[in-house]
């Protein structure tokens, strides 16, 4: 094993120190503190709060970052853009489409919307997502032009997120449902949504190790990748396929969540210089790191309330975007 592979095994081994560390912290915080843990062993009251309530939560903040993480890294490097997050291909505008659309139907008739009851608003915001991906790559005709598979996502991110509002102005009584999911919370995440989200993680994970290698050749240019003689076409697809599912999984369970995916893997490169299967890997664990402790820090902050995590992401994810932005722009004056 090269010194490479060795530095990204030691780094991801510390990552999943950390994250069994913070998932044990986690289990201590709420209303009654690590009163519940202790008691746990006895009392059935507090076995139900740690088991049934804090630890799928907990878990669920991973699980739910660690795909965030994932798309993160194969989006920036799908569009070779370090700036490009999960929500590039309009999946954002489309879960929160969805949402609104299912809240305007329980709210109007529900005795007719008997399908979308049993969808619920998890599925909806799942089915938005894909769906807003397939309407951008319809419009961009395919996945062959990078440039234009991005334009596309931005207009159909832009159109749904005007539909979502038309909606929103048309119901305002939806209003405070749906900006809740805009600002992403974990707090409903349940014991089934931990399992949808793992078989989502590990299958989008088996399935981007297995394409990496079309990441490092596109990292080094379409000519070069080409010259391969891999099929880009169909690789791109899958790559798309990764991204949309791994973004609606985590969308769907928890909202939307910014800064995570797109921070992920610049603070995994900022460590440790490696090729695409391993940084997918790692960008995994550091999505899951970076959610569960934003989310205790939502939970403790402000203790018995919360802050919204999606929020608290924001000011973190945003606040070190534009540190690095400086020093590199220093690097650059220098």
């Amino acid at each position: 094993m090269n010194r490479q592979r060795r530095r990204a095994l030691f780094f991801a081994l510390a990552l999943l120190a950390l994250s069994v560390a913070a998932l044990l912290f986690g289990l201590g915080i709420g209303s009654t503190g690590f009163h519940s843990v202790l008691a746990a062993r006895h009392d059935p009251i507090a076995l139900q709060i740690v088991w049934d309530i804090r630890l799928p939560r907990t878990l669920g903040a991973w699980l739910a970052g660690g795909l965030l993480g994932l798309a993160g890294a194969v989006a920036q490097g799908l569009f070779r853009n370090p700036l490009a997050d999960p929500y590039l291909l309009g999946s954002a505008s489309g879960a929160s489409l969805g949402v609104a659309v299912a809240l305007l139907l329980f709210g109007a008739s529900p005795s007719t919307t008997q399908w979308v009851v049993r969808l619920g608003l998890t599925g909806a915001a799942f089915v938005g997502a894909v769906v807003a991906v397939l309407l951008t790559l319809a419009l961009a005709r395919g996945v062959q032009q990078t440039l234009r598979l991005l334009l596309a996502g931005v207009i159909v991110g832009v159109v749904l997120g005007a539909v979502k509002d038309l909606i929103t102005i048309q119901s305002a009584d939806i209003l405070v449902a749906l900006t809740g999911f805009m600002l992403g919370s974990t707090g409903l995440v349940g014991w089934s949504a931990c399992a949808l989200m793992a078989i989502f993680g590990a299958g989008c994970l088996l399935l981007g190790w297995a394409l990496a290698p079309v990441l490092d050749g596109l990292a080094l240019g379409e000519s070069t990748a080409a010259s391969l003689g891999l099929p880009l076409g169909a690789m791109r697809a899958a790559l798309v396929a990764v991204l949309a599912l791994a973004t609606g999984a985590a969308v769907a369970q928890t909202g939307l969540i910014a800064f995570v995916g797109l921070a992920a893997p610049h603070l995994v490169r900022s460590v440790v210089k490696t090729t695409h299967a391993w940084l997918l890997v790692l960008s995994t664990l550091m999505g899951g790191l970076l959610l569960m402790t934003a989310d205790l820090g939502a939970r403790w902050l402000v203790a018995p309330q919360e802050l919204p995590v999606g929020v608290l992401t924001a000011v973190l994810g945003g606040s070190y975007l534009l540190w690095l932005m400086h020093r590199r722009s220093l690097r650059g004056g220098a």
